[in-house]
């Protein structure tokens, strides 16, 4: 009995000791956002950039604090303000060192199909189905329109690329908990979804009730993105996985590159990449560079690839930007840009400070930026006499397969090779983002989140961040493929490349 008393003591000293740790002070938010302020004001490359002025809802807040405040609601007013910024390695990465606590969820699979959500279940086999085929797609939850549902479910992703935005939030309406503490609305007991057929005047309502964790079902990914969930840097150095990573059929030549990995921590992978491209030169008629999902890492792939896709007489500026900072920057900023394969003008050789200065007569960005502020333009380029001394230029046609889940350097890659001779963008727009990020410490709350120094301008002129690379070819999921059943933007890329195939050879036997 005495053991039971004390048992009941100690538990509930523990959760008072917890209770008491998840709660701030007045005083203590009010200095972490002042250093956050400072912080932002001073290392910050996108703030303010697109209007938004976070310090007047930082003052708003303040306002309205009590004495005391849950750790949870403080993370998450920073999460949605910084999301503001547009800074999408800060909104992606997300402000850490909070938790929700979620205990309930939606049943079932959400998956997004183009603009629309398809609800799906696994049947006995495991295999993924239709919920309701008469009623494939979801329409409404508890009467709120899916759309209306969504804009206000993802605010850490307010500022990403519509496709972006659109996938992330429809994985998200299985953490039903969640959302409604973001719409501030109470969960109640039953929860009803409606559901439509594909000319959404039909509908159907099914009532259920919200899940436990342990009985909620994954969130919905690609197949071939589920593939490599578990595969780390490092095991991209090892021959069982590299060899899954290459294919060659009906002279179509495919590589898949699931991570932008170092060279350093998988120089097997680089050494596939050379001996694979060496072997397709004579053997290929296309060649298929999959980044779908991709969600960044280092430059190295993308110098590694252009040394066979960049002709060898030719010279490019692929990417111009600019650092936040203390001005002249100090080695270390230099440094971290020299390991981009950023330089300035004057670092460049003479060939590549004409194509430079011939760069910046045309170049239009969107944003002027402070030179009290940011650094001269650091320059990205792809120099064929540089990279490719030692190799042969593939002068096929090159297809860069991209999506919306395609991130940070994986993004560079895509909007690196646009627009260049040979080379197309097919499937959809990036998730644009490059930003040299910092980690940032809030003191009394111990948050903790990515910020991004750099401002990094695409060719014509946009920035990347919110914007992302769009596709020359557009090609979307279908059923087909969210179903797992085919990876239908792959092959309807190959058909495409067969087709076009079969009219060059058909123009030339006509000539």
């Amino acid at each position: 009995m005495k053991l039971k008393i004390l048992f009941t003591i100690i538990l509930t000293l523990n959760v008072a000791i917890s209770q008491a740790q998840n709660l701030l002070s007045k005083k203590q938010i009010t200095e972490d956002i002042e250093f956050l302020t400072k912080t932002l004001n001073e290392k910050s490359s996108y703030v303010y950039l697109n209007e938004y002025d976070f310090n007047t809802d930082f003052e708003n807040y303040l306002k309205t604090l009590s004495d005391s405040t849950r750790l949870e609601n403080f993370g998450m007013f920073i999460t949605n303000t910084l999301a503001k910024i547009g800074d999408r390695h800060s909104s992606l990465s997300g402000i850490r060192g909070y938790d929700l606590k979620e205990s309930l969820f939606l049943p079932f699979i959400y998956a997004p199909l183009n603009d629309r959500v398809v609800v799906l279940n696994k049947n006995q086999n495991k295999e993924l189905e239709i919920l309701n085929p008469k009623f494939p797609y979801l329409k409404k939850i508890d009467g709120i329109d899916i759309n209306n549902f969504l804009q206000k479910t993802r605010p850490e992703d307010i500022k990403a690329p519509q496709e972006t935005y659109f996938t992330y939030a429809v994985r998200d309406i299985r953490d039903i908990e969640k959302n409604y503490i973001l719409l501030n609305k109470t969960l109640s007991k039953e929860i009803e979804l409606t559901l439509s057929d594909s000319t959404f005047n039909n509908d159907t309502i099914l009532t259920v009730k919200p899940i436990n964790k342990s009985q909620r079902q994954r969130p919905w990914d690609e197949r071939f993105e589920v593939d490599f969930f578990r595969v780390k840097d490092e095991d991209y150095n090892k021959p069982v996985i590299i060899e899954k990573l290459f294919k060659i059929k009906e002279k179509i030549a495919y590589i898949k590159i699931p991570e932008m990995v170092n060279k350093d921590e998988a120089p097997l992978l680089f050494d596939k990449v050379n001996s694979f491209m060496q072997s397709i030169q004579n053997d290929s008629e296309a060649l298929i560079i999959d980044v779908r999902a991709n969600s960044g890492g280092t430059r190295d792939l993308l110098y590694e690839f252009s040394k066979y896709l960049i002709h060898p007489d030719s010279i490019y500026v692929v990417n111009a930007t600019k650092q936040r900072g203390p001005l002249p920057l100090p080695e270390d900023y230099k440094k971290s840009l020299n390991n981009r394969f950023l330089y300035t003008l004057y670092e460049l050789d003479d060939e590549e400070q004409k194509k430079a200065t011939e760069f910046l007569k045309n170049f239009k960005p969107i944003y002027e930026l402070d030179e009290n502020k940011y650094s001269e333009y650091y320059f990205g380029l792809l120099n064929g006499k540089k990279l490719g001394k030692t190799t042969f230029h593939y002068n096929k046609p090159v297809y860069i397969l991209a999506n919306e889940k395609t991130f940070s350097a994986a993004s560079v890659f895509v909007s690196a090779f646009k627009d260049l001779p040979n080379i197309k963008i097919a499937g959809v727009t990036t998730d644009g983002s490059s930003g040299n990020s910092e980690w940032v410490d809030l003191p009394n709350s111990k948050l903790f989140g990515k910020i991004s120094t750099m401002v990094s301008f695409q060719k014509n002129g946009e920035i990347l961040d919110g914007y992302g690379t769009e596709p020359d070819i557009k090609i979307e999921r279908d059923l087909n493929q969210v179903l797992w059943l085919s990876d239908t933007q792959l092959e309807k890329l190959k058909e495409l490349i067969l087709t076009q195939e079969e009219k060059t050879t058909h123009n030339n036997g006509y000539k």
